[in-house]
């Protein structure tokens, strides 16, 4: 069962959205309606995160640009495009672009429920690596100053001799201060310590990025 997940259906056609919204609530899922791309847009980055049902044809903004829309602002939401038979051209672009499938109209329910559990499954995917990023920067403030300092020398690869000359202190001092950071981020090898600060960067790296595609206002 989906547990109430909440898929987010964005679509003009009034009927479409009725018709889907009664076949999800009745699987188990939560939805929210929204009747074009743009109000979609105006309410998702503060909206609750969920699997995005998006069909291809709409006025003002079609799929294809609501879905760029959404890589641009920082939406990172699974979308399934919704297609009707002409279209399959343009649900190969939605899939090149990122979106997790499309479902062509008329569509079964098993049909519709196979690309929702792939788009949950997705998200599932992205919340665990969230967890982990947090977990990893939770450890890493732990550490005092010159044990980070220690850490990134040896995320550069740089040997402890290098890493000592650098912060001007002995090599027996790196070792001590590796040893210690590495009982503090509770692990039992250079590679474990490692895999940890990698993580934290990613997460701090993917968090610039969106603040770039979303400027301060």
């Amino acid at each position: 069962m989906p547990d109430g997940k909440l898929v987010h259906i964005v679509d003009d056609d009034d009927a479409v959205r009725r018709s889907v919204a009664f076949m999800l609530k009745h699987e188990g899922y939560r939805v929210c309606n929204h009747v074009s791309g743009v109000e979609f847009l105006k309410a998702a980055k503060q909206a609750e995160q969920g699997a995005v049902l998006l069909d291809i044809r709409m006025p003002e903004m079609d799929g294809l640009e609501v879905q760029r829309e959404m890589t641009v602002r920082g939406i990172d939401m699974p979308v399934v495009i919704l297609t009707g038979h002409g279209d399959i051209a343009i649900a190969v672009k939605t899939m090149r672009a990122g979106a997790v499938n499309f479902v062509e109209k008329p569509y079964g329910k098993s049909e519709l429920m196979l690309a929702l559990d792939e788009a949950f499954a997705r998200l599932d995917v992205k919340r665990a690596v969230a967890m982990q990023a947090a977990e990893a920067r939770t450890r890493l403030a732990g550490l005092t100053g010159r044990e980070r300092d220690v850490l990134n020398g040896l995320v550069q690869g740089y040997p402890n001799k290098t890493i000592a000359f650098d912060l001007g202190i002995s090599p027996r001092t790196v070792e001590i201060y590796r040893a210690n950071l590495m009982e503090k981020l509770r692990v039992r090898s250079l590679s474990e310590a490692l895999r940890i600060a990698f993580v934290a960067e990613e997460d701090v790296n993917e968090t610039v990025v969106e603040g770039a595609h979303n400027p301060p206002t």
